[in-house]
């Protein structure tokens, strides 16, 4: 016997998708995200000046949440306009993709303050605290990462160091679940360690506001500066920072102080010889109040020496790799470069917001727009970073251990989970269908975020 036929018609159902913008909008409802945005003064002479900055903010993060960073794709929404407002918590009317792209463009960078203040809030609000190492420090992991956006016209485009025209933004990372705390829209051809110091000092303030734990700051050789060094031990904080080669210093040099020195030789293949210690430097720096400092400040240090390569080929010179590293923790030397090298986990996160939520070619001309479209993804990011956490404690057929689940994955099954949509007696209700086995996560994550 033949399969029967499946056959396709319209209905007047509603059916929506994106249902998880119903978590997304009652974690922003109770935070103070919406009432300050919606304190800025309206310009009397906008386009649709009855649309609240609030809901122009709401619609955009909605947007974001479901993979999309482009104006066009509000209209989407417009299909069915009541659910989507309900959802987000939009007062007045989703706004047209021209009012949407005038608006973001009026705003700009002006409440940078707000949404960097909302973000925290919105993290205290729910009871999410970035979970700590087992020795109990908090990671903070600093990097700058390219964003592509190649043959555009764009204000603040240029050559990046990854060799494409795009922008050079620095973020920052807290936890080991990677939530984004900071970020900075730059140039392309910015160096990275340019701005970094009032960067960091920006974000140890607000990752203290995050968690009372110690911090762990790791950052790449890019931000080897004495600065940076003496701005984390006026605060306070552990580091890890990746050293690079001062004038004078040479891989020869190094190799022949460890041949000397060094009491932890290890030679995991023949032809290669991996010496493991630490030595110390004195590191003067200037505080805020102008006073000069000097410290002794760790090195743990990793070099290499390669006389065979891995294919077994004899080289007629060494190969000499130097690793060094800043630090002011106790560990052991195999510790901190492990630590180091899992701050490489740092790229997993770019990737996640650059490629899962479509933010690369950020979708201005205008440069102060690209900043403000950067700086609600930290909070569409986090929105979803938390629903994606609270998620794996409700997957009871979860074969094997998940420590965090990728933004694609949150988007694709809590986000774009659909539901029957009906209204009655005033009452709107969400019916999740039965084939659908994230249905329960979905659930247990709306009961633990936005419900009643």
């Amino acid at each position: 016997m033949s399969k029967p036929q499946i056959k396709v018609v319209f209905s007047n159902e509603r059916l929506i998708t994106p249902s998880g913008l119903n978590i997304v909008g009652g974690m922003l409802g109770k935070s103070n995200f919406v009432k300050r945005c919606n304190r800025i003064p309206v310009d009397k002479k906008r386009s649709e000046p009855q649309i609240k900055d609030g809901d122009v903010l709401l619609t955009f993060i909605g947007l974001l949440c479901q993979g999309k960073a482009d104006y066009e794709a509000v209209k989407e929404m417009q299909d069915d306009p009541d659910f989507y407002e309900s959802a987000l918590g939009i007062t007045r009317s989703i706004p047209s993709a021209e009012t949407l792209r005038q608006r973001m463009d009026d705003i700009g960078s002006s409440i940078r303050p707000k949404i960097l203040e909302a973000n925290v809030d919105m993290f205290l609000t729910h009871g999410v605290e970035p979970t700590a190492f087992e020795t109990g420090e908090v990671p903070v992991d600093i990097d700058v990462t390219p964003f592509d956006n190649s043959k555009t016209h764009k204000e603040g485009v240029s050559r990046t160091y990854k060799g494409f025209d795009g922008y050079a933004p620095i973020m920052a990372y807290i936890g080991t679940e990677g939530f984004l705390v900071d970020t900075e829209l730059r140039e392309g051809t910015q160096h990275c360690q340019k701005g970094t110091p009032a960067f960091l000092e920006e974000t140890l303030q607000l990752s203290h506001k995050m968690t009372d734990k110690p911090l762990l700051i790791r950052m790449d050789s890019g931000n080897d500066a004495k600065e940076n060094l003496g701005i984390l031990l006026e605060d306070g904080d552990w580091f890890i920072v990746k050293r690079n080669l001062r004038r004078g210093e040479t891989k020869e040099d190094w190799l022949h102080l460890v041949r000397e020195c060094c009491k932890d030789v290890r030679n995991p293949r023949e032809g290669k010889t991996v010496y493991i210690g630490s030595s110390w430097k004195d590191v003067e720096y200037v505080t805020r109040e102008g006073e000069l400092k000097s410290i002794c400040i760790r090195i743990v240090y990793e070099i290499i020496e390669r006389t065979i390569d891995k294919h077994g080929q004899i080289l007629m010179e060494s190969e000499i790799e130097v690793n060094t590293f800043w630090t002011n923790l106790g560990w052991t030397d195999d510790e901190i470069i492990a630590s180091y090298h899992a701050h490489g986990e740092s790229e997993q996160y770019h990737s996640e917001i650059k490629t899962d939520m479509d933010v690369e070619r950020l979708p201005s001309g205008k440069f102060e727009t690209n900043e403000l479209v950067l700086e609600l993804t930290i909070i569409a990011y986090n929105l979803l970073r938390m629903i994606g956490q609270e998620s794996l404690k409700h997957r009871p057929d979860q074969k094997k251990r998940v420590k965090r689940r990728r933004i694609r994955t949150v988007i694709s099954n809590m986000i774009q989970l659909a539901s029957h949509v009906t209204t009655h007696a005033r009452k709107t209700v969400m019916a999740l269908g039965r084939s659908n086995t994230w249905r329960f996560a979905f659930m247990q994550t709306w009961l633990r975020f936005a419900g009643v």
